[in-house]
């Protein structure tokens, strides 16, 4: 057994990325506000509801610690699309257990994988395909463990909001193999060169909620029963803006990943200047002028 944390209280978060954890609490969110869509598919490793023009996925293998595997990508793949093509939804909050966001992938269903197979099935292409093709914005509520798989899904996200018992890292070295959904990638853009060697090279350099805050991980950190809400409220903040620009101010920040800083500029003044064929561009700066709330239409 190998430890993958350096925080002594979460110190058999080892365990949890390599035998799949045992006896962990399921976190439950309650409101009178929030409802199941009566049309939705019966999952099995995700429950989803909705409060007004918002979507929370929660993932829910509670006895795995939320550990990721097939099924629940694919589960969670579907409601993405499902929310993403639904004209009533403006943005999407994701999240776990109180114990765990998720403690990492399902070692036991990939051990025995072999590269052939893994190359020509495209072996994780799914974990990232349809985040990746999302067009409505994604919060990331992250409450305890999130390793591995569960770092690299937090950083697929839009935006990440930690609980402040939350820990973030990349044990694979310690499994003999290295990140494979974007940890290497996105960890070293979120956090620099130096500390993504520290963290995924020793496989036991993790950060706190308040480091990662630091870093520039997570956007903001709250008491753990707190954490949800605070993402609802931002996701619906963002859902009553007018949908086609916020469909444009995420590409356009996405693509400073992508371009080169002179394209990034003109990809952001072409989107700039193509948002005035829209009616929400007429009626935001109409409001502005006329000292009044506007009533975005998401056209």
């Amino acid at each position: 057994m190998f430890r993958t944390l350096a925080i002594k209280p979460f110190s058999r978060a080892s365990t949890v990325v390599a035998l799949g954890a045992r006896n962990a609490a399921c976190y439950q969110i309650g409101s009178a506000s929030r409802f199941m869509s009566s049309n939705a598919p019966a999952y099995e490793m995700i429950k989803t509801e909705t409060q007004g023009r918002v979507a929370i996925i929660t993932l829910n293998r509670p006895k795995a610690l939320n550990a990721l595997c097939s099924e629940l990508f694919h589960e969670i793949n579907d409601a993405l699309a499902r929310f993403d093509n639904d004209s009533g939804i403006g943005a999407i909050v994701l999240t776990g257990s109180e114990r765990a966001f998720a403690a990492g992938a399902d070692i036991k269903e990939m051990k025995d994988a072999e590269f052939i197979n893994n190359y020509k099935n495209n072996f994780l292409g799914h974990w990232v395909e349809q985040i990746s093709k999302m067009r409505k914005p994604i919060v990331a509520a992250v409450n305890g463990y999130a390793l591995g798989g569960g770092c690299e899904l937090a950083m697929m996200c839009d935006i990440i909001y930690a609980g402040e018992k939350a820990v973030f890292g990349q044990p694979e070295i310690n499994l003999g193999t290295i990140p494979g959904a974007g940890g290497t990638q996105r960890l070293t853009h979120a956090v620099g060169k130096s500390k993504a060697m520290e963290m995924i090279l020793t496989g036991s350099v993790n950060l706190d909620a308040q480091e990662a805050k630091t870093y520039g991980l997570v956007s903001a950190v709250f008491p753990p029963e707190k954490l949800v809400e605070e993402a609802i409220k931002t996701a619906t903040k963002i859902a009553n803006k007018g949908a086609v620009s916020v469909q444009m101010a995420k590409e356009a920040v996405n693509q400073a990943y992508e371009l080169s800083l002179s394209s990034g500029l003109h990809f952001e003044r072409r989107l700039f200047q193509a948002s005035f064929a829209t009616k929400d561009q007429k009626e935001g700066m109409s409001a502005f002028a006329e000292k009044r709330k506007p009533n975005f239409v998401h056209e």
